[in-house]
């Protein structure tokens, strides 16, 4: 069979069945990744139906992917929003990276990782999903919540930490040396803060002049434009993604909203593809050994990201009930784990690191749903029976509170 015919098919069979896995996911309201990433382990090697000729194909879709997802997410927030969160809330961003960047990278010291595998699983444990906890919070009717705003400004700071945090990974994954590893994440952060700078000020500006009525004009203009720095960027060992998630915050207004509407269709697809790429290069033979400390490691940083919820809800005056809800709503891994250790999986760092991250977000993806819902009502009981008086006590004194 000819080679384009061959490729229309594997492509065309993988994309019907990325669809159907969505639909079947969105019928009992869980995110789909698992069932993406599953499908990669099934169509990669060691898989059951190993891809051929589209696999290339994908590769490319799979990097356009990630760029769609860090520009989706600049969108979601302007410049000022950002300073505004960093300057209000870099106390709970702080306790976010210690309790929860710690526990991966202990694990790779313990599993006799080098460094830099330690840096790459403390960004995996570190990221909660911002597109799962979003999409939960609005399944469970709290976007109006008290609460919610202290957990949306804690994922803002995990975002904007990625545009300081990607670069240093790339660095440390290209090998080089000090020197140049600290020229360039001070490229990156000169970048970053020159577009944040300019975003500012400027924004309305370089809005107006993207801006289009005709949608057409409007998507080629947004893409061209978000591929050709995440191109550049990423010439500079920036970082791709880094690029992408500037241009989202430089644009504003009826532009970013246009261009979210449109491109969102775009960045469903190629994040699909993202994470059956992902499986591609995870053998499924290479999970069950790595199992038993993807387990460890999904309980300990469930517990540490409930603990940071908690901490910053409580720090903002919500009530015990929105605090518990905090700490449940931000369990969720996904996407940016993901993205972070598919860097080390093409650098080729540490052969367990992908199947280890794999089972470690499958884990939590299906686990974070559940821990928003329950985590308030399961703690809550748990006081009340610590609190309770056991069975057969002699009665407590009432308290004179007069006397007091």
């Amino acid at each position: 069979m000819h080679s384009s015919a061959v490729f229309l098919i594997e492509f065309g069979a993988l994309i019907l069945g990325l669809g159907l896995l969505g639909r079947f996911a969105g019928r009992f309201h869980f995110s789909p990744i698992p069932l993406y990433l599953l499908a990669g382990l099934a169509f990669g090697e060691g898989g059951v139906l190993p891809l051929g000729t589209s696999e290339e194909f994908v590769a490319v879709g799979a990097e356009i992917g990630v760029i769609l997802l860090l520009l989706m997410l600049g969108l979601e927030y302007t410049a000022s929003d950002l300073v505004t969160n960093l300057k209000t809330h870099y106390p709970a961003g702080l306790v976010d990276a210690a309790l929860n960047a710690l526990p991966g990278a202990a694990m790779a010291v313990l599993l006799g990782w080098g460094p830099v595998a330690a840096v790459v699983l403390a960004g995996v444990t570190w990221i909660s999903s911002s597109g799962v906890i979003a999409k939960v919070l609005g399944d469970l009717g709290r976007l109006g919540n008290r609460e919610t705003p202290t957990i949306l400004s804690i994922l803002v700071l995990e975002d904007l930490s990625m545009a300081v945090y990607l670069p240093v990974v790339t660095a440390l994954l290209a090998g080089t040396g000090l020197a140049a590893g600290s020229l360039t994440l001070a490229v990156a952060l000169g970048v970053a803060g020159l577009v944040l700078v300019v975003a500012v000020r400027y924004g309305r500006h370089i809005s107006r002049h993207v801006s289009s009525d005709d949608p057409e004009k409007l998507l080629l203009v947004v893409l061209g434009l978000t591929l050709l720095v995440a191109g550049l960027a990423q010439q500079l060992q920036v970082s791709a993604a880094v690029g992408a998630f500037l241009v989202g915050i430089a644009l504003s207004g009826e532009v970013a909203e246009g261009a979210h509407t449109l491109l969102a269709p775009l960045r469903d697809l190629f994040a699909a593809v993202f994470f059956v790429f992902f499986g591609l290069h995870t053998d499924p033979a290479t999970i069950p050994p790595v199992l038993l400390p993807a387990l460890a490691l999904a309980v300990v940083t469930a517990l540490t990201k409930i603990g940071t919820g908690y901490w910053a809800a409580r720090r903002t005056g919500i009530s015990v009930k929105g605090r518990w809800r905090a700490g449940g709503a931000l369990v969720a891994r996904g996407e940016f784990s993901i993205v972070i250790a598919g860097l080390a999986v093409t650098a080729g760092i540490e052969p367990s690191l992908g199947p280890l991250a794999t089972a470690y977000v499958l884990i939590l993806v299906v686990v974070g749903p559940l821990t928003a819902r329950y985590t308030e009502p399961v703690a809550l009981w748990l006081t009340d029976r610590v609190r309770r008086p056991v069975r057969g006590a002699p009665p407590e004194q009432p308290i004179d509170r007069v006397s007091r």
